[in-house]
Parts: structure tokens; C-alpha cells; sequence
């Protein structure tokens, strides 16, 4: 029998020691979910509506719960983790309305009448990441219950609690046996088998680019739906009529938030050169009020990162002769901390600026013009998120067109709400999440017509 010890990312102890499931421990519970399926897709649209509302009511009122057990497992923010419960709450509230307006359509043709049914997919297979463990699991299952369809989730082995807790969740609210299931375990055997079993129809995946690409590859054998959310380097495009203050106190939230451990952190702030020094007195400020503490703390803006690995792979990214600008300060003690960090690279082709740190570090460098911020901002193999400052809407809109980026927010640093889609450009990611439109990912269209003349 395969155990991982959960550790607390802020105390370095374990807190839990927890069975991970094998091969034939999987393939058990995805025969249970293709079994439900078939119940599952034939109960009214009112009725699954209704069961959608009460998974969403019990997950409000257990949202301090759900927080305080993401806070002991992954390190969140209070704030953070009490953000994070109640955006499943709204995922779920958001997609209970869409049973009933799974809408076909009616398309003119000679001789008949021909329409079309959204039907659902069957199993699908979610693996969840360490970094956002309730939402990022809730933006998967929301849609794929609301569409017909049974859940087969996989969360992160080194913060499975939430999962796990949502999953009895859902049996209190009265969804059936075996159509929302969690499976804790290793990727390589619990989501690897999601990928090669014929009756998962579908994978959401959020977590690296080489993970993702790996898994697309395998589910091309079967031409197996995918969703992939993956990296980011997202630019923080500064402008020289650009309110600085705001956007100097925004900027450490929008990239130490959670640690750094974010796909959309803007991890790269490039600013106009004829105000680049002003900024970095604001930002500087910012950066050394920023508080990094015990995350239980509702005054706690940024925990410690996930691991210990983590935390010496962060490390690396910032070595003895780093172009360090300025950094914050973190508690003294256990746990895995690691300083807001600040760096000014003398190059692109620095390898904290190329790459995905998913860590409080940040890189920032000056550009001259319109045409050079879009250049600068687009010299990345990633295309998730970011964000643009400019008083200037015509130079906004010229500019959020230009930038080859799936979500960016003008005079904000804002990335994601449940009613708008949410996916990336490039090697980011393949489809999108949240939002109207990501019923379709759950759901074949069938097309029948009726013919009139006989």
C-alpha cells in the first residue's frame, strides 16, 4: 500500500498521513463513475439543477472549514483560502443554471426539419494542481456535472484535503454515488490511467507545460477530449500615463500572491523608461510592506511556498550574483519561506525572466515605446494573463489587441471571474474554462433531421 505524508508548508510538520490509490484502485472507481453516467445523464434538467444549488449551499456553509484545512495543507492566505471556498460555491451556483438552457438549435433545411442536442461527453478526468486546489478543481467539475456528465478527479498528492472534503460534500448534498469521485494518488499512475482508460472521454489538466504536452500526447491514441491549462510569464506592461501610484501598489499582489504560485503572476513588469525610476521608488515601497506571515493571519498577504523541493528549485533562480533590485522580508522559523524578490536583468534571455519561477520573483525591464512594450511582452513561448497601465483607452485597446494573451486587464491586475471564459494563447494551454462557453467542452453536439415529406 502506496502513503504520502502531507506536510504544512508553514511549519515544515506533517499533518497527515494518506492512502494513495493504485492502478486497480482507479480503475474501480472510474467503472463506478461510467456506471452512474448512466443514471446521471438522464436526470431532469431541473433536477440536476436543483442538486447543483445544494452542492453549492453545503459548500457555504462549510467555507470557513474549507479554508482553514487549505490554509494547514497548501500554506493560502486565510483571506485567499476563504476566496477560494466560496468561488466553488459560485461555479456551482453559476453552472446550476445551465441544465435548463443546454440549448439545441433549430437550422432551416429543405424538406424537413433539422435540429441539434448538446449531449454530454460521460466520465471526465480532472487533475487538479497543488497551487489552487479548490477553485481550480471547481472550474472542472462545475460544467462537467451541470452538462450530464460523471467526475473522476485526481487533486495533487501533496494537497488532496479540499478535494477530498468537497467530495463527501457532494454526497451530502444528495448527488448520486459515483458521479463526483476523488481519487488521491501519484500522476503517473492515477492520472496517467485517466488518460489510457477508453471510458474517460475527457481530461482537464492544469498544471506544467511538459506535463501537458505528455498527456495530450497520450490522448491523441483514443482522440480524447483535452482542456489543458498551462504556464505562464505574464507581462505587467506599464505606461508612462499610467496612474504609478496604483499601479506600483498593485504590482506585489499581482505577482507574490500566493506566493508566486500563480500561472497568471505577472512575473515580468516592463515599464515605460521615462518614468522607470519613479515606479521602482513606488514599487519598492510596496514590495517592503508587503506582509509575508503566518498565513492563519487575516492580516497575511503571502504564506510560504508549497514544498521543500519547491522552495530550493525557487532558490536556483535567484543565485549569489542575481540582479537583485530590492527584496521583502519573511518570518524567521520553520516552514518554506522565500522573500518577495525584485530582479533587473540586463537581458531577455535571463533565465529568471524567461522562464515560469512560480515563485515571488519577479523581473522587471524598461522599454521605449507602443511597438516595443507589445514586442517585449510577446517574446514568450506563454500567453496566459496580464496586465496594461495607461490613461490612454485608444493605446489600451491597440495594445490588449496586440498582446498574444488569453485574459488581460486594463488598470487592473484582475484575472479571473466564473462568468468570463479564462484559457491561454500559445503553449499556455489548449481550450477554455469558466464562463458560457465552457459547456461546450463538456458536451457533443448530435445533429438530427426529421424528414417531412414521407
Amino acid at each position: 500500500m502506496t502513503t504520502y505524508t502531507i506536510i504544512s508548508p508553514t511549519t515544515g510538520k506533517p499533518v497527515q498521513e494518506l492512502h494513495l490509490a493504485d492502478i486497480f484502485e482507479t480503475d474501480v472507481i472510474i467503472e463506478k463513475a461510467n456506471r452512474a453516467f448512466q443514471s446521471w445523464r438522464l436526470v431532469s434538467p431541473g433536477d440536476r439543477a436543483t442538486l447543483l444549488r445544494r452542492f453549492a449551499a453545503i459548500v457555504e456553509e462549510h467555507n470557513e472549514e474549507l479554508a482553514q484545512l487549505e490554509v494547514l495543507n497548501s500554506g493560502h492566505t486565510i483571506g485567499n483560502a476563504r476566496w477560494e471556498a466560496g468561488n466553488v460555491a459560485n461555479v456551482l451556483n453559476y453552472y446550476s443554471a445551465a441544465p435548463e438552457r443546454l440549448f439545441g438549435r433549430q437550422i432551416p433545411v429543405p424538406n424537413g426539419i433539422d435540429i441539434t442536442f448538446k449531449e454530454p461527453l460521460g466520465v471526465i478526468g480532472i487533475i487538479v494542481p497543488w497551487n489552487f486546489p479548490m477553485p481550480i478543481a471547481g472550474w472542472g467539475f462545475g460544467p462537467a456535472l451541470a452538462a450530464g456528465n460523471t467526475v473522476v478527479l485526481k487533486p495533487a498528492e501533496v494537497t488532496p484535503l479540499t478535494a477530498i472534503r468537497l467530495g463527501e460534500l457532494a454526497l451530502e448534498a444528495g448527488i448520486p454515488e459515483g458521479v463526483f469521485n476523488v481519487i488521491p494518488g501519484k500522476g503517473s499512475i492515477v492520472g496517467e490511467r485517466f488518460v489510457t482508460h477508453p471510458a474517460v472521454r475527457k481530461i482537464v489538466f492544469t498544471g506544467s507545460t511538459e506535463v501537458g504536452k505528455h498527456i495530450m500526447q497520450g490522448c491523441a491514441n483514443q482522440v480524447k477530449r483535452l482542456t489543458l491549462e498551462l504556464g505562464g510569464k505574464s507581462a505587467n506592461v506599464i505606461f508612462d500615463d499610467a496612474d504609478l501610484e496604483k499601479a506600483a501598489a498593485g504590482a506585489p499582489g499581482a505577482v507574490f500572491d500566493n506566493a508566486g504560485q500563480d500561472c497568471c503572476a505577472r512575473s515580468r513588469i516592463l515599464v515605460q523608461r521615462s518614468v522607470f525610476d519613479r515606479f521602482m521608488e513606488l514599487f519598492e515601497v510596496a514590495v517592503k510592506a508587503f506582509r509575508v506571515e503566518d498565513p492563519a493571519l487575516d492580516t497575511a498577504e503571502m504564506g510560504p511556498l508549497i514544498t521543500a523541493a519547491h522552495l530550493a528549485r525557487v532558490k536556483e533562480y535567484v543565485p549569489s550574483d542575481a540582479p537583485i533590485a530590492f527584496q521583502g522580508s519573511v518570518p524567521a522559523g520553520d516552514g518554506f519561506w522565500f522573500p518577495p524578490t525584485v530582479l533587473m536583468p540586463k537581458s531577455t534571455e535571463d533565465r529568471a525572466y524567461r522562464e515560469e519561477v512560480f515563485g515571488p520573483v519577479v523581473s522587471v525591464m524598461a522599454f521605449e515605446d507602443e511597438a516595443d512594450a507589445i514586442r517585449l511582452a510577446n517574446d514568450s513561448e506563454f500567453g496566459l494573463s496580464g496586465s496594461i497601465w495607461s490613461r490612454d483607452i485608444g493605446r489600451a485597446v491597440r495594445v490588449s489587441r496586440g498582446i498574444e494573451a488569453g485574459n488581460l486587464s486594463v488598470n487592473s491586475n484582475s484575472s479571473v471571474r466564473y462568468w468570463t471564459p479564462f484559457g491561454g494563447y500559445k503553449q499556455s494551454g489548449l481550450g477554455r474554462e469558466l464562463g458560457p462557453d465552457a459547456l461546450d467542452a463538456f458536451t457533443e453536439t448530435k445533429n438530427v433531421f426529421f424528414d417531412t415529406q414521407i
